[in-house]
């Protein structure tokens, strides 16, 4: 029997949307169920890139710093990487047509994936979602959030494909980040290039959803669902 490959997911999108923003977990504690994965941070400062089983943060400011053990984030998601299918990307193409690409791969439209694209971009554009204060709608934090676009970058995309049916708990489809060979440039991918490149495909048999059963402005909170799928799609 082949060994199991699990998504961890801490709290949801949904709730983040809402503004459930408290840092409640360790990234000492997220790296112990994957190496590979993204999220935000603490008041959402910016966005969490796991890569190779280290923890950047992309802020919004344009710069990206290691974290150490102790940080805290309110929403992440990470998977120990498994690559089942891999395939060399040899020629120019837009983001919706490498994931076009991608998506030939799969094995029906109803399993989490996890994503791991290593190359050159003639164009990355990112975003660095901003400090913000709990309570404050994630997609109204949104409306004001810095974005940067790089030119002939080299580096890394790491993310995570949800199924349809899990909109909500994360965002459906491709939800990506990027850093660069370098450590200095990163983010959110909101649209890119790619002309060069390696794409690894991996397969998840499961979810482990974990939630924050501590934290009481998460259990008691009145949340509007309908609302708030609205809000994933405006912004993300």
């Amino acid at each position: 029997m082949s060994e199991i490959t699990q998504l961890f997911q801490y709290n949801t999108l949904g709730a983040l949307m809402a503004g459930l923003y408290e840092g409640t977990m360790t990234i000492g504690e997220l790296l112990k169920h994957g190496d590979l994965g993204i999220g935000t941070l603490d008041s959402i400062d910016g966005e969490l890139i796991v890569l190779d089983g280290k923890a950047y943060q992309a802020k919004g400011d344009k710069t990206i710093v290691e974290l150490t053990d102790d940080i805290k984030v309110p929403y992440a998601a990470v998977v120990p990487h498994q690559a089942e299918v891999v395939f060399k990307q040899k020629f120019t193409v837009s983001d919706k047509e490498l994931e076009d690409r991608i998506e030939s791969y799969f094995d029906g439209q109803n399993l989490f994936r996890s994503i791991k694209i290593t190359g050159e971009f003639p164009k990355m554009h990112v975003r660095m979602i901003p400090r913000a204060k709990s309570g404050t709608k994630f997609v109204e934090v949104s409306q004001n959030q810095p974005e940067y676009t790089e030119e002939n970058v080299k580096g890394t995309i790491v993310g995570i494909w949800t199924p349809e049916m899990f909109h909500g708990v994360s965002v459906a489809g491709y939800h990506l980040h990027f850093i660069s060979e370098d450590f200095t440039f990163g983010g959110h991918i909101l649209d890119f290039i790619i002309d060069n490149g390696t794409v690894e495909i991996g397969a998840i048999d499961q979810l482990n959803q974990s939630f924050p059963v501590q934290d009481r402005k998460f259990l008691f909170a009145d949340l509007d669902i309908e609302a708030l799928k609205k809000d994933i799609d405006v912004a993300e």
